[in-house]
C-alpha cells in the first residue's frame, strides 16, 4: 500500500512540477513560447492557454494522489500526454530541445501511470 502511495505522489509531484512551477507561474519561458507557436491563438490566448493548462495538470495531480477511477486517471493521463506531445512535435519542434527524449520520457512516466492504475504489473513472473 505504501509502494502505491509513494508511485502517486511521484505523478502528482510531476503534474505539480509542470503544471504549477513551469506554466501557471511561468518559471520557463520555453512552455509560453511552446505555446504561443500554436497558430491560431493570439498572444492573449495562448498566455490564457497556458494558464489553463497549468491548472488542469494540477487537477490531474490531485486526482492521481487522491485513488479515484485510476484507471480513467491513467487513460485521462495518457491522452492529455499524447495531445501536448503531438502539438509540441507538431507547431514547435524547433523550440523542443530533444524531441526523441521527450518521448521517451513520457513513454516510462506513461508506464508509471499505468501501474499506478493497477493496469500494468510491476514486475514479470518468469
Amino acid at each position: 500500500m505504501l509502494s502505491l502511495l509513494l508511485i502517486r505522489a511521484s505523478i502528482a509531484l510531476v503534474w505539480f512540477y509542470q503544471g504549477l512551477w513551469l506554466k501557471v507561474l511561468a518559471r520557463e519561458s520555453r512552455h509560453r513560447e511552446i505555446v504561443s507557436s500554436v497558430p491560431f491563438l493570439s498572444p492573449k490566448q495562448a498566455r490564457a492557454a497556458l494558464f489553463g493548462l497549468g491548472l488542469f495538470e494540477c487537477a490531474v495531480g490531485l486526482w492521481v494522489l487522491s485513488g479515484q477511477f485510476a484507471p480513467l486517471a491513467a487513460f485521462a493521463q495518457t491522452a492529455l500526454l499524447l495531445a501536448m506531445n503531438v502539438c509540441g512535435l507538431i507547431w514547435a519542434s524547433r523550440l523542443i530541445p530533444d524531441p526523441a527524449g521527450m518521448l521517451f520520457n513520457n513513454l516510462a512516466f506513461l508506464m508509471l501511470v499505468w501501474i499506478a492504475a493497477g493496469k500494468v504489473l510491476p514486475y514479470a513472473h518468469a
